[in-house]
């Protein structure tokens, strides 16, 4: 088919609302993107999308597009994945996901498996976006909270990573430290914006903290990280990267309803592979040597 190539652009800006997201997932620069819409758009005679200043919005075609690209996509993605997966050698290209707060740990484990490895080529992809497996956006998730249940996902523990609450020494200098639970409501408190923001410590803080002490909010685990490092307030920080550093306090220690649980996540289609065995037992063995896991 023709215009496949223009059909497959639409549903990835469709599916991801933005003209750079879905350059990025295809690999393709972003004048491309927009030259795939406007060709399809021209030859089927209608528009597919609202343009705005936030991305882009499928119309009512541009719906029943989404909807026709999605089956197919999915079924050309698993079979390129599954042909790309197929033999012994663990070589090619890898690609691991995860969110970018666990990029201090994975990063370096990941370089430590190429260099085991040099006939590989990792990609590591982070952010906010959930990298979908069954369309072969990955071969290997690193997965925080909850166990993922998605049909057709081998789920395996990683570890488990430990949170407390920190400050500076120079809050707790001019501000003191809270003598409990209660105590945090008189505070200045580091906190996600996001009711439903995942992580159980989030949880615990709505339950627990008044929002009227939330005075410094984030949308991003690593903006939060770095506003409790430059005094913002008291906020979680994972013990493995906070216990070290000098400039931190320790204000309430780790509590087991504070611990987020790290999974590994593959694709059945591609969970017996030789190089996705290997960059999961590579990461089992790594994840037993990082601090207060």
């Amino acid at each position: 088919m023709e215009s496949w190539d223009e059909i497959r652009t639409a549903f990835h800006v469709a599916r991801l609302g933005t003209v750079s997201g879905a350059a990025e997932v295809l690999g393709v620069h972003h004048a491309t993107v927009i030259r795939h819409i406007d060709a399809l758009e021209a030859r089927l005679g209608t528009k597919l999308f609202q343009r705005h200043a936030r991305g882009y919005t499928p119309t009512e075609a541009g719906q029943d597009l989404l909807e026709v690209a999605r089956g197919a996509d999915g079924a050309f993605a698993q079979l390129a994945s599954r042909v790309r997966g197929r033999g012994d050698s663990v070589a090619g290209a890898v690609v691991v996901t995860s969110i970018a707060e666990l990029a201090g740990r994975l990063a370096p484990a990941l370089v430590r498996f190429q260099e085991a490895h040099p006939g590989l080529v990792v990609y590591y992809l982070t952010g906010p976006r959930v990298f979908r497996l069954e369309y072969g956006e990955a071969h290997v998730a690193v997965r925080a909270g909850p166990q993922p249940v998605e049909p057709d996902y081998v789920v395996q523990p990683l570890c488990v990573q430990r949170h407390a609450l920190y400050a500076t020494r120079a809050y707790v200098a001019a501000r003191g430290l809270p003598d409990g639970v209660p105590a945090l409501a008189r505070h200045r408190i580091v906190a996600h914006d996001d009711p439903a923001a995942r992580p159980p410590f989030f949880a615990w803080l709505r339950q627990q903290v008044p929002e009227a002490a939330w005075s410094f909010r984030g949308s991003e685990l690593g903006t939060l990280e770095e506003a409790v490092r430059a005094g913002a307030g008291i906020g979680f920080l994972p013990v493995w990267d906070a216990s070290g550093d000098p400039d931190l306090v320790e204000v309430m220690a780790p509590r087991p309803e504070w611990d987020a649980a790290l999974w590994l996540v593959t694709h059945v289609d591609l969970h017996r592979s030789a190089k996705v065995q290997a960059c999961l037992r590579h990461l089992k063995v790594e994840a037993q040597g990082w601090p207060a896991a």
